[in-house]
């Protein structure tokens, strides 16, 4: 495989990676520290160039030449879910980053984090290493980006910032135009939908586990290699949950379970947290898949499958592991290594596919 070469930071199961290969770029190093990650990594793209361990001991003089540095730092200090501590050791990662940056020189580098880290204290000293340090031979281009304005059937937005070579680019490269929308207008298509992603699929999974199997990465070994397919096991609720699945419609929640099968938190918090217990809608873009889809009570993870009255016509089962991993747009054949929690959490920490394609498409016009 040739073509422009890539490293990927703090890169997971490699979600960013599948989007920049479907681009022709050429991944040379992968560096992730969760075993797990790192062996999905290595099994879809190459044990040789994946670096399995803690991103500080990596040595400069191992760094490679590149034409883009991609990735995201860890994100939970950032995000809404986390503790928002500006001292968080988390939220520092993105200095190793900026090491790799300098000593790679690429012409361009892609950091995606979650939609608050724009508004974080710590982006505004990624800014100033623009400015003055680390960053200053590099243009850069900042926003927000939802993935189902790039074909993703998912709403989930990422802050994403573009580093373009100033001796290279006179002016930043700028972040791709969308191309979906909720409302097209002229050459833009319609938002892709949980039906374009998982109908078909069988709605009562013939398994509520994946096949036994064994692989060793990095001396260690691991569940795996699963085949995508073999993440589509289904999970044995309790009836209780069966019960108050069958109330949720469409878009709907925990509010529309009767009081009587409600926890008492809920019924006693009438307001806030209005997706848990949600039902997907067929029509429409998924909401973000977060690393515990598995768990109704999280989100809104139920199958979207639903009619009123009939409950023959009701899949009242929480999403499986293969249908998250389409809605965040991994390839069917995509492998996974790891236990069941650990590939949801592989899946659910990854940027889409397509999204992180949209981007690759828009720097490879104007690498040089």
């Amino acid at each position: 495989m040739s073509g422009p070469t890539t490293i990927d930071l703090f890169a997971g199961c490699g979600g960013m990676t599948v989007g920049f290969t479907r681009e022709g770029f050429k991944p040379i190093l992968g560096v992730e520290f969760n075993k797990w990650a790192a062996a999905t990594y290595a099994a879809n793209f190459g044990v040789d160039h994946t670096w399995y361990g803690d991103i500080n001991d990596f040595p400069d003089d191992k760094i490679p030449d590149a034409d883009v540095v991609i990735g995201g730092p860890p994100c939970q200090g950032f995000s809404n879910l986390g503790s928002k501590d500006v001292n968080d050791p988390r939220n520092q990662l993105w200095k190793q980053y900026m090491r790799f940056v300098q000593v790679a020189r690429p012409d361009v580098f892609v950091l995606e984090n979650v939609q608050r880290f724009s508004a974080a204290s710590e982006f505004q000293l990624l800014l100033a290493e623009a400015d003055h340090g680390m960053l200053k031979d590099y243009h850069l281009e900042w926003g927000v980006l939802l993935a189902a304005d790039y074909g993703v059937a998912q709403r989930r937005p990422r802050t994403i910032v573009i580093g373009s070579r100033k001796n290279k680019y006179k002016t930043p490269i700028k972040l791709p135009v969308r191309t979906h929308s909720r409302t097209p207008l002229s050459e833009e298509r319609p938002w892709e939908t949980v039906r374009s992603r998982i109908a078909g699929l069988p709605e009562k999974p013939e398994f509520t586990d994946m096949p036994a199997s064994v692989t060793n990465f990095f001396g260690i070994d691991m569940p795996g290699v699963f085949k995508g397919v073999d993440l589509h096991f289904g999970r044995n609720p309790r009836q209780l949950s069966l019960d108050r699945y069958k109330h949720v419609p469409p878009g709907g929640g925990r509010f529309n379970v009767p009081d009587h099968l409600l926890p008492r938190c809920w019924r006693d918090k009438a307001t806030g947290t209005t997706d848990v217990m949600g039902r997907m809608r067929w029509d429409a873009p998924s909401l973000t898949i977060r690393t515990e889809f598995y768990k109704p009570e999280k989100g809104q993870y139920l199958h979207p499958q639903w009619e009123e009255g009939r409950e023959d016509r009701q899949v009242n089962r929480v999403i499986t592991h293969y249908e998250a991993s389409l809605l965040q747009d991994f390839p069917k054949d995509f492998l996974w290594v790891g236990p069941k929690t650990e590939i949801a959490r592989q899946i659910g920490n990854a940027v889409p596919a397509g999204l992180a394609q949209a981007i690759a498409h828009q720097i490879k016009q104007h690498l040089v």
